[in-house]
């Protein structure tokens, strides 16, 4: 739903403003002094621009630049978002700044107006669109086989345990437990997680650092020597299903070495997540993994 959500809505802003600059570019072509567009006084404006003695003694060049820069531009971007390419939405997302760009000129070289105002909006309207319809996108689309990991359940001294809303965290879980030849197991809970409202449901754990119970594991944590935890972050804090694990069974992990990674979307980890991991669990080590940007850091 959030997907085909944000999709429709820059689909509608890389139309808008694609067919905003075909009439404004259109109409400075068929008038070059400004008439049709009623800009016959703005064109002074434009002599405070580089090589304004020769690209704006009219509004020709502006014209051109109009139609390739924000109406080209965006056709090409709608064209590919329809037909579901990932340049696509890079393309649109792009484009909302660089619209952005092109009225921040016009802040600088015209009088304050109400229409640069709004396509400054616009601009920013569509760069925001652009960004969810991305991730959006790339979180529809992210795939990965289990079975490509050829090592996993070969040394039953230790376990990988993790939760997963969209498979970015399970992939990690499972190249951690291919790499350690390690068993690994899925927690599960009754709640929702899934889609759209899955999302908020689970954020509103993460808000209140809130426990998200689990059902019970079908295997024996007592026979495993080292235990790798994998969470997500959920509203800057671990997510509810593991926070919930460790509280089950914090006793018993005393007693284990304990390894613990934190996948999260932005560029940093939490400080508020290793607190409270190191309250429940003595960890031997902590590692950040960031989807976004695909950087590893380890921390101590």
């Amino acid at each position: 739903m959030r997907a085909k959500f944000f999709k429709i809505l820059i689909l509608f802003w890389t139309a808008f403003i694609g067919i905003g600059a075909y009439v404004g570019g259109i109409s400075m072509l068929l008038a070059p002094d400004g008439s049709i567009l009623h800009m016959q006084t703005m064109l002074p404006y434009f002599q405070v621009l580089p090589f304004a003695d020769l690209l704006f003694q009219n509004y020709i060049f502006s014209g051109i630049a109009l139609i390739i820069v924000n109406g080209i531009s965006n056709t090409i971007a709608f064209i590919l978002i329809l037909k579901n390419k990932k340049t696509g939405f890079v393309l649109g997302t792009v484009f909302g700044f660089t619209l952005m760009l092109w009225i921040i000129i016009q802040f600088v070289i015209f009088p304050s107006n109400l229409l640069d105002r709004l396509y400054f909006t616009f601009g920013v309207l569509q760069l925001i669109c652009g960004y969810n319809a991305l991730v959006s996108f790339n979180q529809k689309n992210f795939k990965f086989n289990t079975d490509d990991y050829k090592n996993i359940d070969k040394n039953s001294k230790t376990l990988v345990v993790f939760f997963s809303r969209l498979n970015y965290t399970k992939k990690i879980a499972y190249q951690k437990a291919d790499c350690e030849k390690a068993d690994i197991v899925e927690l599960k809970t009754k709640e929702r997680t899934e889609g759209t409202l899955g999302f908020w449901w689970c954020g509103r754990f993460g808000m209140h650092k809130w426990r998200m119970e689990t059902f019970p594991l079908e295997l024996d944590l007592s026979r495993f020597e080292k235990i790798i935890v994998v969470t997500p972050i959920w509203v800057f804090k671990m997510c509810a299903p593991v926070r919930d694990f460790l509280y089950k069974n914090q006793e018993m992990l005393q007693n284990k070495k304990i390894e613990v990674i934190f996948n999260h979307f932005n560029p940093w980890l939490p400080k508020g997540a290793v607190r409270e991991l190191k309250k429940l669990v003595p960890a031997d080590s902590i590692e950040s993994k960031t989807t976004m940007l695909g950087h590893t850091f380890n921390y101590t």
